[in-house]
């Protein structure tokens, strides 16, 4: 097993990862603290629970735990006002004190929206994080969570960690292969934001890595863990150094909301933007190089790296604008000065914006 510590003084909390960790989840509650007087929510999606509810709420039972569990339709659209609202009903009907936790076993969908529970029920109780997905190595670490708008993505939200992350490698076998490629967006990110060597070494064992390897998926999660892990504890909420994990968001985010959060999976979406924002650095007057690296490496990992034609221009500056980067009237951009380094870009042109969604859009290199 692997652990990471995320450190935060008395709210630090350690990330574990390895192999058959699920079967001994009463026993990790317990060492969180957690409380066998009061009942604990379980808050799955339709895919994931037939899988791994039933023998997680057996091994929390054997350990002397109550259970309740909440099963919300997959999918981004269900991180919704609507199904966060269904799932507080649970919760208190369920009767959930001030000592419960809220346990997410899922993907980012899952954690964001029961993590946002969590933070919001009784203005706070227990959460962990099991994720289920190689894509929330990312969300699943830091106490992001949210809900989205119709508008904008993640707009109602809070800061809120957890006490415990469980990333039991073996939930990712039964990925399909879009999910997979999806995850490793987020894990050649931190590369590149952070780690230039990591971030070759993906594209190396770009296979490895699209046939679950073991070996290699466990290395690259830690890393994106550990990266992750370092850049929340010098800036929990995002006020300075924190931003750099928004590579690739300002464009992915409103790719996902004008496509009504289903027509690109999160990873997906976040591909083209990080495409988009090396893009946008050459315009800005960064080496070439750069772009080109970022695509081969997105492509490696058989990620999108353009737009589709009749994404509307006019749609997609506007859910840009409601974006939480917008700030004070300004476009705010992460843009790579080299592989592994990366800038917070304020007062970004529209008209730069513009260009790049519109060669975004073309076929070949858009030079």
């Amino acid at each position: 097993m692997r652990t990471i510590n995320v450190d935060l003084g008395d709210r630090s909390y350690p990330i574990h990862i390895g192999s058959g960790l699920l079967q001994n989840i009463g026993q990790y509650c317990a060492e969180a603290g957690l409380s066998t007087r009061s009942p604990l929510l379980v808050v799955s999606d339709s895919e994931v629970a037939p899988r791994y509810l039933p023998a997680l709420e057996e091994a929390l039972r054997q350990q002397g735990y109550t259970v309740v569990s909440h099963i919300m339709p997959a999918g981004e659209a269900s991180k919704s006002l609507t199904v966060y609202e269904e799932v507080m009903t649970t919760a208190i009907q369920a009767g959930l004190d001030r000592n419960s936790a809220v346990l997410a076993l899922g993907g980012g969908v899952v954690g964001d929206l029961a993590g946002f529970v969590a933070a919001t029920y009784m203005r706070g109780i227990g959460f962990l994080q099991i994720p289920t997905t190689i894509l929330a190595h990312d969300s699943s670490v830091g106490g992001k969570v949210a809900v989205n708008h119709p508008l904008a993505k993640n707009m109602v939200g809070a800061f809120y960690q957890p006490s415990l992350v469980l990333y039991d490698l073996d939930t990712l076998r039964t990925l399909p292969p879009r999910q997979v490629s999806s995850g490793l967006a987020e894990v050649v990110k931190h590369g590149l934001i952070m780690d230039k060597e990591f971030a070759y070494w993906c594209r190396e064992h770009a296979d490895e890595l699209l046939a679950l390897n073991a070996e290699a998926l466990g290395y690259a999660l830690e890393r994106g863990c550990a990266i992750k892990a370092h850049v929340v504890a010098n800036d929990e909420r995002e006020h300075g150094l924190r931003a750099i994990l928004n590579l690739g968001h300002t464009i992915g985010h409103a790719i996902e909301a004008v496509g009504g959060y289903g027509v690109f999976l999160h990873g997906e979406a976040i591909a083209i933007g990080m495409a988009g924002s090396a893009l946008l650095a050459v315009k800005l007057g960064r080496d070439r190089s750069i772009y080109e690296d970022t695509v081969s490496m997105l492509s490696a990992l058989s990620l999108p790296i353009q737009l589709p034609s009749e994404y509307d221009e006019e749609e997609l500056m506007e859910a840009m604008m409601h974006d939480k980067k917008f700030k004070e009237g300004r476009m705010t951009f992460i843009v790579p000065d080299a592989i592994g380094v990366v800038s917070i870009v304020n007062d970004v042109q529209e008209s730069l914006v513009r260009e790049v969604l519109a060669e975004l859009k073309k076929e070949g290199k858009p030079w």
